[in-house]
C-alpha cells in the first residue's frame, strides 16, 4: 500500500466502527471477521502515524482526538468515492419516488438511510410523507405513494417486506422522575383527525392496556401528533412516553424493568410497495431500505 494514500476500504471500516462503537458490528456490515477489521484499523493508523480509536469503558470503542478529526473527512471522502463509482459503474437512475413513513420511524431510521441513498443515487428526488400507518395505506392504495413503511398488521392483502421487530420501552427523563408519580402522567400520540381516539394509535393503546392490566393508575397528560411532540414534556420531566430503542434524543432514557412499569409488547416495521410504482426508482430505494435495516446491529430484523 502506498504510505501516502488513504485506502477507501480502510476509511469505510473506520467510519462503521466509529458510528456503531463496535468492531463486531462493523465486521458484520462489511462481511468480514472481527480480526480482519482490526487489521484494517491497524493499517490505517500505520498510514496516518496516529491512533484513531481506543477502547472505552465497558468494552466499547471511542474516538481519539485524531479520530474525531478524521471521521468528518472520511465521510466526505467516501461520499465522493461512492458517487463517482455509482455514476460510472451503474446505469444512471433518475426520477422521483414518493416514500411514506410514520413519524416515529422517520426520526429513528430515515436520516442515515436517505443520506446514503442520496450519495449513491444523486439524480433521484425522494418525497417523504409522514402520517399514521392507516393513512399511509390509504395513500398507497390511491397511488399517491410508491413505497411506505407501516407498523405490522396494517397491510392485509398486500405483499410486504418485514424490516424490523423489537420491543417498545417506557421512556423517561434522565434528570427527572415523572415515572414515580401516581397516577402516572403519560405523553402519547394523538393522530387526530386520522384516528378517532388516542388509544387507536398502536403505541398509545399498548401503553394503556399494559398499565390497566397491571392495575397501575395513569392519566393522559399530553398528546401530540408527532414523536417530538410527545418527547418534549418527557424532557421537561412532566410525563413518560413509549418508543423503540432505536433512537432517543439526549435527555431521555429507557426505563429498567425494576422501576416498576409493566412490560410492553413487540412491534414490527413492514415495507409496502405500490402496485404500480415508479420503476426502477422505487426498486432502487426499496432495495436500499431493506439492506439498511439488515445492517442494523443490536436490533432484530423481522423474520
Amino acid at each position: 500500500m502506498d504510505p501516502y494514500t488513504l485506502d477507501p476500504d480502510l476509511l469505510r471500516a473506520f467510519v462503521l466502527i466509529a458510528e456503531g462503537s463496535s468492531f463486531t458490528r462493523a465486521a458484520t456490515q462489511v462481511g468480514r471477521t472481527q480480526s480482519a477489521v482490526s487489521m484494517q484499523i491497524k493499517r490505517l493508523e500505520e498510514v496516518l502515524g496516529q491512533q484513531v480509536l481506543s477502547r472505552g469503558k465497558g468494552g466499547g470503542v471511542e474516538l481519539t482526538p485524531h479520530g474525531q478529526y478524521l471521521l468528518t473527512r472520511a465521510r466526505q471522502i467516501l461520499s465522493l468515492n461512492d458517487e463517482v463509482l455509482a455514476t460510472f459503474r451503474e446505469p444512471r437512475i433518475a426520477g422521483t419516488v414518493c416514500l411514506g413513513s410514520p413519524d416515529d420511524y422517520a426520526l429513528a431510521y430515515l436520516p442515515p438511510i436517505l443520506q446514503r441513498f442520496a450519495e449513491t443515487h444523486p439524480a433521484v428526488q425522494v418525497n417523504v410523507t409522514c402520517l399514521p400507518s392507516e393513512e399511509l395505506m390509504k395513500r398507497i392504495e390511491a397511488g399517491k405513494l410508491d413505497l411506505t413503511l407501516v407498523s405490522d398488521g396494517h397491510a392485509p392483502g398486500w405483499a410486504t417486506v418485514p424490516l424490523w421487530r423489537g420491543p417498545l420501552v417506557w421512556v423517561t427523563s434522565t434528570r427527572h422522575a415523572p415515572h414515580r408519580q401516581d397516577p402516572l402522567p403519560l405523553a402519547l400520540a394523538d393522530r387526530s383527525p386520522f384516528l378517532a381516539r388516542a388509544e387507536d394509535c398502536e403505541w398509545a393503546g399498548a401503553a394503556m392496556r399494559a398499565l390497566e392490566k397491571a392495575g397501575r393508575r395513569y392519566r393522559i397528560a399530553y398528546t401530540s401528533a408527532s414523536q417530538i411532540g410527545t418527547q418534549a414534556p418527557v424532557l421537561a420531566g412532566l410525563a413518560v412516553t413509549v418508543a423503540t430503542l432505536s433512537w432517543l434524543p439526549e435527555g431521555l432514557r429507557p426505563m429498567r424493568a425494576e422501576e416498576g412499569l409493566p412490560p410492553l409488547p413487540e412491534f414490527g416495521i413492514l415495507m409496502v410497495k405500490a402496485r404500480q410504482p415508479h420503476q426502477p426508482v422505487t426498486d432502487a430505494l426499496a432495495a436500499h431500505i431493506e439492506e439498511s435495516f439488515r445492517a442494523l446491529g443490536g436490533e432484530r430484523v423481522a423474520a
